[in-house]
């Protein structure tokens, strides 16, 4: 569970329900005709603008904003140095007992083909097309939620233009002036906040993660290469330090000197 995804949606919305009741009540801003235009033209314009097959996946794209298990990159350059050192010791071949054992399936894919044989520029030019398809993927959801988040506000001001219009047609009545005025306004309030507090954020924590997803694939694809190489796992493990900060690198050492003293 990503706290920080679910104390940012608690504090956008809680922020706003602070606003309304510092200036009025939470029943001033309901109006369910507002709703029905501002969400259910959002909806719309989605099925229109996306296939079905992506519709029916936006309840899994949502669920990786809130659920998401990180790939820790000490994690993986430990797991790379010491298949380094074993295909030193032991030869190539015999990455493959040991690469069976691991849990992600880009490293394990790139460690069966480097046990193969097969040619270092095929095996780099086969995980980068894996990798591609993969932003790929992750793009369209990311996609989805940003129409959503360009949908709402256009909803929200089509609302606001209907409450103004029936508000111009009933001139003649000073008392359905102020009501009317504020139905057209609070549209808009539904469609910013929707777009603001929910689309537009989600879809940048999943593009922050797809980044990160990349850049730990990228670092594998590296490593392994450079373990087909025959490269010293020292010279290895300074090359794959270069992909993270200086300061995850500074942990790595830490963990290795643990280690090491144990």
């Amino acid at each position: 569970m990503d706290i920080a995804t679910i104390v940012g949606l608690l504090l956008g919305i809680g922020f706003t329900v602070w606003g309304i009741l510092e200036s009025g009540s939470l029943w001033d801003y309901y109006d369910f005709a507002s709703i029905v235009i501002t969400l259910g033209g959002t909806v719309a314009a989605t099925f229109l603008a996306y296939p079905l097959k992506d519709i029916v996946k936006i309840g899994k794209v949502f669920q990786k904003a809130f659920l998401y298990k990180a790939t820790s990159a000490n994690e993986i350059i430990e797991d790379i140095i010491k298949l380094a050192n074993i295909a030193r010791k032991e030869g190539l071949l015999s990455l493959e007992e040991y690469g069976s054992k691991l849990d992600d399936e880009f490293l394990k894919k790139g460690i069966m083909l480097i046990v193969d044989g097969t040619d270092p520029d095929l095996v780099r030019n086969i995980l980068e097309t894996e990798l591609m398809f993969l932003e790929e993927r992750h793009g369209q959801g990311q996609g989805t939620l940003e129409a959503m988040g360009s949908f709402a506000p256009a909803f929200g001001m089509l609302g606001t233009l209907i409450g103004l219009i029936n508000m111009l047609q009933k001139m003649d009545d000073p008392k359905a002036i102020g009501p009317n005025m504020s139905v057209a306004l609070i549209t808009t309030f539904y469609g910013s906040f929707l777009a603001n507090v929910i689309f537009l954020p989600l879809a940048k924590k999943l593009n922050v993660r797809s980044k990160s997803e990349v850049l730990i694939k990228e670092l594998m694809i590296e490593g392994l290469l450079s373990i087909q190489a025959g490269e010293n796992p020292r010279i290895i493990e300074e090359k794959l330090k270069t992909f993270i900060p200086p300061e995850m690198r500074s942990s790595i050492k830490k963990e290795q000197l643990g280690k090491e003293e144990a």
